[in-house]
């Protein structure tokens, strides 16, 4: 009998140590760290759906869309969405409530970005012959710049999920408010502070740039767009799964 005991305790021993080893593979399958050593997430449990969010806002997906600095639709953009995280949407819903008074509304162009289409972009930035889009994002660089100098990388804050792309909408005039650059654009004419446009241009700018960083997001010096939650609650991991109407209901 005590034998038979001594058995029963060790597979159940056995069996405890497989549910912990399970455990910790579960674990690590939701994060993991990719070659280059960034950590990598596919757990979108932290996200949530812009446009439920924040339901004033606009969506204009251009990753979606062909009508972007490649030219093709990006790698892990299946549906025309924006997802961020539940943090980041918060502040933005403060924003559009403030600039709704003001009477605005936010367009989106972009949000969280997955890592899949970041390397898709690497990918064209080494593809030296196509240049389709060159005329109408980047007319006075030459394609092969645009890695060394900054517009392409390997890793971009929008992975990590606190990051949007945005511009305000007139709801007057039902148009764009007058920016006096594009979305995307690659050279000195999107820097924020670019003063060669007309003053009501300028003064759009600073208004966006005004209400952002007033509710805790921080701006880009290098694109009037661009924003960042000051306090991101993943600054040191990107995230990969891709942009469907399942990917925050896994």
């Amino acid at each position: 009998m005590e034998k038979q005991k001594q058995v029963r305790v060790s597979v159940l021993i056995l069996f405890v140590f497989i549910l912990c080893f399970a455990g910790l593979r579960v674990s690590a399958d939701e994060t993991e760290t990719g070659e280059d050593g960034v950590k990598l997430s596919d757990d979108a449990s932290d996200f949530v759906l812009l446009s439920e969010a924040v339901p004033d806002a606009i969506l204009e997906i251009r990753y979606y869309s062909t009508y972007n600095f490649v030219g093709d639709r990006i790698d892990g953009y299946e549906e025309p969405l924006a997802f961020l995280t539940k943090e980041a949407a918060a502040a933005l819903k403060e924003v559009s409530d403030e600039l709704a008074e003001k009477g605005y509304r936010l367009k989106i162009y972009d949000a969280y970005r997955p890592q899949m289409a970041v390397t898709h972009f690497m990918n064209w930035a080494l593809d030296a012959d196509d240049v389709r889009m060159k005329e109408y994002f980047y007319p006075e660089l030459e394609k092969e710049v645009l890695f060394p100098q900054g517009y392409i990388a390997e890793h971009s804050g929008h992975s990590r999920g606190s990051t949007v792309d945005l511009t305000l909408f007139d709801m007057k005039t039902e148009k764009e408010v007058d920016m006096g650059g594009t979305f995307d654009y690659f050279g000195e004419l999107s820097h924020p502070d670019y003063t060669d446009i007309t003053d009501e241009q300028y003064a759009n700018r600073m208004l966006l740039r005004e209400v952002m960083t007033k509710h805790g997001f921080k701006p880009l010096p290098e694109e009037w767009w661009h924003f960042t939650l000051e306090d991101e609650p993943f600054p040191d991991t990107y995230f990969t799964f891709t942009i469907n109407s399942d990917s925050l209901n896994g």
